[in-house]
């Protein structure tokens, strides 16, 4: 079948967007690509396409656990098989699931970076027909990237166990330098980068000044109708905002990464499906959400960059309808925001205190401990020892950065479930039909689960069987109460990995690439976000293309900047626009400058943007002549 077939049988659709079909015949021709297209641009179409084209196993490595568990049930719900590697899952599931794809069992197999370096999943990996390699987050690779996550260097490892198969990597935000940085850590075969544009014509960007950040939020939702997302740096923002907006007629639920996993999952699906019209969030909300229709995204506080602004900011419009992205900024943010180099870069004596503390915390002499791993508490570790929080979890960063430790506050174990009932006394219990039907779904999922704990997909589980995830944990605690069942909720778990054995803490070594020049980099990050949100002049779209490498054309003329009105009465986005016609005039035509007056604009407004462009010292007019300076 051709891709257009594919695409039609599958997705139901006629045609491809964007750069979509560009890219999918560039990993059709073999070449290692690189696709930068925005939030909302159709990436897995463009490795989903080509591979359903190949003969063998798409391997696909995200590092959202949730993200994946959704492609895999979306595919499967195509008539696609896909399957999910991750932590949590069980030495036998993780065989089960190799040793389908050896077979041929699955067509899409998603893996987390954290599973790559293992021995049974490298051991394996070597009987597999892999066609293509597919890197989702693929900024997360670059040390110059602003998410960096060392287990994502084990890619490369992984792409010298393939030769000849091509690679593709996606990333929503790159700067040049983080996509050069990624085609070389993947090794690619020759440099191939494929964009789409990052200009969203239907979205508005907005920076608004204001001493009262709370007023000003409800005064905006009250202004624009529709779904909105509010982001927040903390967990307890999220639900004093969830609760000031609840108690001012605004319905709002609020998600971070603390919360349960059926607790996330309900929230989520309430603020979908319309129940909720607001969601108030960390960034651990949005990745892989399916909501076209968000007509604003709200930053209560600067991201700590512009490419998690502009990619949280993308979430908001992705039906094509004018949409709003809107910073709020109060008079003390400038400062809060450059504080947060020394909160996310301590002192090196501190990063020392930390690791020497640590091996304390862990009964750790030099010379041991590589390859321990212990489930962790920060804000026990951080209270015990009388260390500050933020900059605690920035040191443990920055030491798994360095590798001595791994800390991840993402481990998620799946949830689990043994049945202490025989299956002679399953027989003669009398349950509802709704239970009945649950444990037949997971007696047909899982065997051996009389004898020992099975991890288990509550996600799929839910599928089967109609019912949601609250009912299902609910039903799974009611058998555990009656003896029936043991039960282990899906939980995350903090965790310390000693990658290395213990050193004493004067004998880290400091890379400067790891240390310093990242360190200078993310001032850098924060300065241009800074920027971004106190500039009065130009234009918010404009300033935004231009981090990432691209020039817009003209201004938007819906942002902020272009809608305020100048001396003249004009727009900025119009003032800009008339000052780039006659520039390029005065350019194409240096004989004739007089030329800029058959421009299709009223002669009073090309007078007035004269007076402007002289001003600013780009012309000069001598003798009644007009003089390009530069």
């Amino acid at each position: 079948m051709s891709y257009l077939e594919i695409l039609k049988q599958y997705w139901g659709y006629d045609c491809f967007r964007g750069v979509q079909q560009e890219i999918i015949e560039s990993i059709g021709m073999g070449r290692d690509t690189l696709g930068l297209m925005p939030t909302g641009g159709g990436k897995s179409i463009t490795f989903q396409v080509p591979a359903l084209a190949m003969e063998g196993t798409c391997l696909v490595i995200t590092p959202l656990i949730a993200l994946m568990k959704d492609q895999v049930r979306i595919l499967r719900e195509r008539g696609i098989k896909a399957a999910a590697i991750h932590t949590g899952m069980s030495r036998e599931e993780i065989v089960a699931v190799m040793e389908n794809c050896i077979f041929g069992g699955y067509k899409f197999l998603y893996v987390s970076p954290e599973r790559l370096e293992s021995d049974l999943f490298q051991k394996k990996l070597g009987h597999l027909k892999i066609c293509l390699l597919t890197i989702d987050e693929a900024h997360c690779i670059s040390q110059w990237g602003y998410d960096f996550r060392p287990s994502y260097l084990k890619i490369a490892d992984i792409r010298k166990m393939l030769p000849g198969v091509p690679v593709l990597a996606l990333t929503a935000t790159a700067t040049p330098r983080v996509a050069d940085d990624i085609q070389d850590r993947l090794g690619f075969r020759e440099k191939n980068v494929i964009r789409m544009s990052f200009y969203r014509e239907n979205l508005s960007y907005v920076v608004r000044h204001t001493e009262n950040k709370f007023m000003e939020l409800k005064h905006i939702l009250e202004s624009v109708q529709g779904s909105g997302i509010v982001y927040v740096r903390s967990r307890m923002a999220t639900k004093e905002i969830s609760d000031f907006l609840n108690a001012n007629g605004i319905s709002c639920t609020y998600y971070h990464a603390g919360l349960d996993p059926i607790v996330k999952d309900e929230r989520q699906k309430s603020w979908t499906a319309g129940k909720d019209r607001i969601i108030a969030a960390t960034n651990a909300f949005g990745m892989g959400i399916d909501k076209p229709d968000v007509r604003l995204v709200i930053h209560m506080e600067m991201p700590n960059s512009i490419e998690a602004y502009y990619q949280e900011a993308g979430r908001a419009g992705r039906d094509g309808q004018r949409s709003y992205a809107v910073l709020l900024v109060s008079p003390g943010d400038k400062r809060l925001a450059n504080r947060r180099l020394s909160d996310n870069f301590p002192k090196e004596d501190f990063i020392r205190k930390v690791y020497e503390k640590m091996a304390y915390w862990h009964e750790m002499a030099v010379g041991d401990g590589q390859g321990c791993n212990f489930a962790f508490s920060l804000g026990e570790f951080c209270h015990h020892f009388s260390l500050p929080v933020i900059q605690t979890d920035s040191a443990l960063r920055i030491l798994t950065r360095m590798g001595y430790l791994e800390y991840t506050d993402e481990m998620e174990y799946s949830a689990k479930l043994l049945f202490t009932a025989g299956r002679d006394d399953l027989y003669r219990l009398h349950q509802d039909s709704t239970t009945e039907n649950v444990m037949s779904v997971i007696l047909r999922l899982y065997s051996g689960i009389f004898t020992d704990y099975a991890f288990i997909d509550e996600q799929l589980i839910c599928s089967r069987t109609g019912i949601d995830r609250h009912r299902l944990y609910d039903l799974l605690c009611s058998l555990q109460s009656q003896g029936v069942v043991r039960y282990v909720p899906e939980r995350k778990t903090p965790v310390i990995i000693w990658s290395r054995a213990r050193v004493e803490a004067h004998m880290l070594h400091f890379d400067p690439e790891v240390y310093r020049l990242r360190m200078n980099e993310f001032e850098e990050r924060i300065g241009a976000i800074v920027q971004y949100a106190t500039r009065e002049t130009g234009c918010r779209s404009a300033m935004l293309l231009e981090y990432f490498g691209e020039k817009q054309k003209k201004p938007c003329m819906h942002c902020d900047l272009c809608c305020e009105k100048t001396a003249s009465g004009m727009s900025a986005g119009e003032q800009q626009s008339i000052a780039q016609s006659i520039m390029d005039n005065l350019k194409n035509n240096p004989e004739k400058p007089d030329i800029i007056y058959s421009l299709p604009h009223d002669r009073q407004k090309i007078d007035s943007v004269l007076s402007y462009l002289a001003q600013e010292g780009l012309i000069a007019m001598n003798k009644g002549r007009i003089i390009p300076i530069r």
